[in-house]
């Protein structure tokens, strides 16, 4: 079985967005090995002060959206007439479409806050489409224990083998986002190790978030070429093939797994909106002020 390998290390940027929400942030609007996903934010903090503000009202164009909290509560509404509230564990997904105008914000409750927003792209031909929305609270994700790990899994059907035992097999409930991304949560004991399967030409990516990683970059790679040891806050990215074989650490590890059919297309960004071109972005800009944002094309 062709075996998949490290071939970069991308760090997480300290940033701070929406109403000075403090993040760490991972950007791959330009990052081909990371198609098609556009961005990965973890929202970690145990003072309210640092995400208090939220994400108030603002556009998104062209893209789709997965929140997955693991600890705290927060509340997305939208012009759309949608309201959905998840609290630790649940997730919220949303697709922009040709254009959405939502807010996320933290329940009143929320002393502290982990959660990630993930940036998923939408294909030229699905990026005019009409805006959707789905709450998944907890009780609706899928589980599975193994040799060594706990996984839970929020979109996709994925595999793996664990060091000892029988392969297994675990499918998420959001059957919306696998249409372009798969996602799971992955926690690792020490030292265990397990192998994740994958079709050899999708991307596969690695965000770890709490403990450590032990992995071998390929020769020439960007990453370290022998053994490494790879901390929290940083994003794994893998070279082709039709399985990954990961090991924790002496202390365990934590690890969000990013899996989709690369695009291929031109990505063209503006702050919310992502396109295929700057005339797009333009426009883009032109109906949010014009108050046509979302509308439906003519004769539709």
């Amino acid at each position: 079985m062709n075996q998949r390998t490290i071939k970069e290390i991308l760090t997480a940027q300290a940033s701070r967005d929406g109403d000075g929400v403090a993040i760490q942030r991972i950007a791959g609007m330009q990052q081909a090995a990371m198609d098609p996903i556009l961005m990965i934010d973890e929202l970690r903090s145990e003072h309210r002060e640092d995400f208090a503000g939220g994400f108030p009202p603002h556009p998104h164009r062209g893209m789709q959206t997965l929140t997955y909290m693991k600890r705290g509560g927060i509340i997305h509404e939208d012009n759309q007439g949608n309201r959905g509230e998840i609290r630790g564990g649940g997730a919220q997904w949303m697709s922009a479409g040709r254009g959405i105008i939502h807010s996320e914000m933290p329940t009143q409750d929320t002393t502290g806050l982990h959660g990630f927003q993930l940036w998923v792209n939408l294909p030229r031909a699905q990026k005019m489409s009409a805006p959707r929305y789905r709450d998944v609270p907890r009780q609706e994700l899928t589980c599975l224990d193994g040799a060594g790990f706990h996984a839970i899994a929020i979109a996709g059907r994925w595999q793996m083998q664990p060091a000892t035992g029988a392969a297994v097999a675990v499918t998420g409930p959001l059957v919306e986002l696998a249409e372009r991304a798969a996602v799971l949560d992955l926690a690792l004991e020490a030292d265990a190790l397990v192998t994740v399967l994958a079709a050899p030409g999708e991307t596969l990516l690695g965000y770890v978030y709490e403990g450590a990683i032990c992995g071998r970059a390929p020769p020439g790679g960007a990453a370290p070429q022998a053994a490494s040891r790879v901390a929290a806050r940083h994003l794994l990215v893998t070279t082709a093939g039709a399985s990954w074989t990961l090991q924790a650490g002496s202390g365990g590890a934590n690890i969000l797994l990013l899996r989709g059919e690369p695009l291929g297309e031109p990505v063209a960004q503006y702050g919310p909106f992502v396109m295929n071109t700057a005339a797009e972005i333009e426009q883009a800009i032109a109906d949010y002020r014009s108050g046509n944002f979302g509308a439906a094309p003519a004769g539709s």
